[in-house]
């Protein structure tokens, strides 16, 4: 890095933090604070999105899937494209959600249910929530030292410091100081300053990749270059890439359905102006996020072919030594085998690997091979080398990126990337530490409370919280830095909350019957399902299959899970196994899911004395208290299908051009053209190899690139002019509702108590 590219990072960074520091100004009220006082437009909401979309974590994942799986894989997704565009053009849950004006997740369940849900509900979210996310510092903190080739510990003082827990409280304290400046106001205005940089950004990445790698010569070859059964290219070739059935489809449909309002009820989600503005936030979303797709999918060939194809074997054989040795030095304690190992590395030749001559490669046999081959058989000199390799390996793919991102930038693009990550990490950490200091703030401090926060009490509650959410993202980004659990531990602490949140989001919003008690039985069902699941898969072979087997149970079990899974058989197999657990994790989560929806719907009908009433929630009919018009659908062959896709009179030429756009590239180009139109041409005359490699350049590169060129613009215009909008609005407010707090009182918010208790008892409709 030069002094250059050190002031291309620093400059527009320090700009942003300067932002956060003059929102203060206009932080006048707890609804302020918490969700920036409903006065935000689309344009802003859909660009400060753009980068909350981005993740190093993120990235670093999707280049670590692609690198195993190539293209091939990404064209089953079409199958969920019409669900998805159903979402976002219906607005399904969160178009609600905002209805109910409802500033977090606890206090909507306070409004349908009670106040002890909503204490229980946010503990277990928030400490899902918390543990699962608490990892984030030390991912960015690992990419960053690679990427910088910083060393690892720094003097300081007369000390020497860990470089690593150094940069992850840099992180956090950036991230609290945005949080505790204006909170939801903060972050919305921030938010969408970096994504305005980050749109130039994206397009200088795309561009300087495009121009590096020919498109025909270095990236289809490699793509092609893989043994049968695990193309990177042809969708009807990846039988032994991975496990992909009709089941696994089957869970991912459920799960877009039924979770799509489980980690609903951060700031943004309540910032609109209106429930129609967040509902249209929502859909420009499709647009938003296609320069983030490309930029994902050509950073990852990017990866791929400079260290997979003959033309760059020298910066291939340097990314993979530097990579190599640079783990090694960092998780060999042993000096001596430590020395051994980067000896070994080190004299590993220049590979030159040349596409359609040499044998073509695969999951077990490739470049890397040699690479950790090496590193195994070295690390296995001492007694604990498998679970140290272990370690080795899972680094050796999740850090590749920025070693690579290095190694294959000039100056001045290597700034402007560093830029883009530096905006990606902010803008993630910031908001996955706010959304936990929210919810524990408003769902289990202020509900515990004897008598009601004043505003200045309440936000200076939720900036103590903030800082001790990061101090316990803190604390477990130092101890959980080893990256070799992470998925593992990801989906066991999520899964606390989400295997039986779902009912009791869902039907909270769209029922009339559910209660209470089929709320509260769904959560701790869910809670001990999912838990029991995944600790059950995680210690199979060394507690669970030795306990059936020494107790004579592991035929009699083994019988009866063949038997219930017969039915099922090939998309669902169930066979005892001293090894690996019969029932896999998809398979225990669609479980989980069914158990939890028939339990709440159970429970919650022999429990309903009576309906909910869910106009008064929603502020429909007689209680839209705030002028809004509410707008019944009529069901006639001409407006059948505006109806379908959530077209309403409250919107205007512009939103209709909006959505039938989005409709008409979703659902007639992408679903009905690209996606199942190919899948039957190849049913009954399958393609040759080279045309996926046309394919995938029209579908997801140059069709996607047309269209983010236009909402570059589109959104860039947007977005300047919704933030000044934001700011004077902001300005003339003439007056603020202090009883807008997200207090509820007898299933009512305390702002809209006495005016929606008046209609109740007669009063005037509104």
């Amino acid at each position: 890095m030069t002094l250059f590219d050190w002031l291309i990072v620093i400059i527009p960074v320090l700009f942003v933090m300067g932002m956060g520091f003059y929102s203060r100004k206009y932080v006048k009220s707890v609804a302020d604070f918490l969700v920036a006082g409903r006065l935000c437009g689309r344009y802003v909401i859909s660009v400060g999105d753009v980068a909350n979309a981005l993740a190093i974590i993120g990235l670093v994942a999707y280049v670590e899937a692609q690198y195993k799986t190539g293209f091939a894989l990404s064209f089953w997704n079409g199958f969920a494209m019409p669900l998805s565009i159903v979402i976002a053009l219906t607005g399904y849950c969160t178009y609600r959600f905002r209805e109910t004006k409802a500033m977090s997740l606890g206090q909507f369940l306070e409004m349908r249910y009670n106040r002890p849900l909503r204490i229980f509900a946010a503990t277990l979210r928030s400490l899902s929530e918390m543990l699962a996310n608490m990892i984030m510092p030390a991912v960015a903190a690992r990419f960053f030292i690679y990427f910088f080739d910083l060393p690892e510990s720094i003097g300081l003082f007369g000390c020497q410091l860990p470089t690593f827990m150094l940069l992850v409280v840099l992180v956090l304290a950036m991230a609290i100081t945005l949080i505790c400046c204006g909170g939801t106001l903060t972050l919305v205005i921030t938010d969408a300053i970096q994504g305005m940089f980050c749109y130039p950004l994206l397009a200088v990445m795309i561009v300087f990749v495009l121009c590096k790698f020919s498109w025909s010569t270095e990236i289809v070859p490699v793509m092609m270059d893989r043994v049968p059964g695990e193309s990177f290219l042809d969708p009807f070739d990846v039988g032994e890439l991975r496990d992909f059935n009709v089941f696994m489809l089957i869970v991912t449909f459920t799960t877009m359905i039924v979770h799509h309002a489980s980690w609903i009820g951060a700031g943004i989600t309540s910032a609109a102006k209106s429930p129609h503005e967040q509902k249209m936030a929502g859909m420009l979303g499709t647009w938003r996020n296609m320069l983030g797709l490309i930029f994902y999918l050509l950073i990852a060939v990017a990866v791929i072919v400079v260290l997979n194809h003959g033309n760059f074997s020298g910066e291939a054989r340097e990314i993979r030594t530097r990579l190599s040795t640079r783990i090694a030095d960092g998780l060999v304690e042993d000096g001596a085998l430590r020395a051994r190992l980067v000896a070994n590395l080190r004299d590993i030749p220049e590979q030159k690997h040349v596409v359609g001559r040499d044998a073509p490669l695969s999951d077990r046999s490739n470049l890397d091979t040699v690479y950790l081959d090496t590193a195994h058989r070295t690390l296995l000199e001492n007694e604990n080398g498998n679970a140290v390799f272990q370690q080795f390996r899972t680094l050796y793919y999740q850090l590749m990126l920025p070693v690579a991102m290095r190694e294959l930038l000039p100056p001045v693009i290597l700034g402007l990337f560093a830029l883009l990550m530096v905006l990606a990490m902010l803008s993630t950490d910031d908001t996955r530490i706010y959304s936990a200091s929210l919810t524990i703030t408003q769902d289990v401090v202020v509900p515990l409370c004897g008598k009601p926060l004043k505003p200045e009490q309440h936000i200076r509650v939720i900036r103590l919280v903030s800082v001790g959410v990061g101090v316990f993202f803190f604390c477990g980004s130092y101890f959980m830095s080893q990256l070799d659990y992470i998925n593992l531990f990801v989906t066991l602490m999520t899964s606390i909350w989400l295997g039986g949140c779902a009912p009791v989001m869902i039907f909270g919003l769209y029922s009339r019957f559910g209660t209470t008690a089929g709320a509260f039985t769904s959560l701790i069902a869910g809670m001990v399902m999912a838990a029991g699941g995944v600790l059950i898969q995680r210690n199979w072979a060394d507690t669970v299959y030795p306990f059936l087997d020494a107790n004579d149970l592991a035929v009699a079990v083994g019988n009866a899970l063949e038997t219930l899974s017969g039915p099922f058989n090939p998309w669902i197999v169930w066979k005892m196994d001293a090894v690996k657990c019969p029932v896999n994790s998809y398979e225990f989560y669609f479980l989980t899911m069914i158990v939890t929806v028939v339990l709440y719907c159970a429970v919650s009908y022999l429990t309903c004395k009576e309906p909910f009433n869910l106009d008064r929630m929603l502020h429909r009919g007689k209680y839209a208290i705030d002028g809004t018009k509410k707008y019944k659908l009529h069901w006639s062959l001409r407006e059948f299908f505006a109806n379908v896709i959530g077209i309403t009179p409250e919107y205007t030429r512009g939103d209709r051009v909006i959505a039938w756009s989005l409709f008409g590239y979703s659902f007639v180009y992408s679903f009905c053209l690209a996606f199942l139109g190919v899948l039957l041409w190849n049913l009954f005359s399958p393609w040759p190899l080279e045309w996926w490699g046309h394919y995938f350049f029209v579908v997801q590169l140059a069709v996607p690139l047309v269209l983010a060129a236009v909402t570059t613009v589109w959104f860039g215009v947007g977005g300047v002019r919704d933030l000044f909008r934001l700011f004077r609005d902001l300005e003339s407010r003439t007056s603020v509702n202090d009883l807008d707090n997200g207090v509820v009182e007898g299933h009512i918010s305390l702002a809209d108590k006495v005016e929606l208790e008046a209609v109740d008892q007669g009063g005037p409709e509104k």
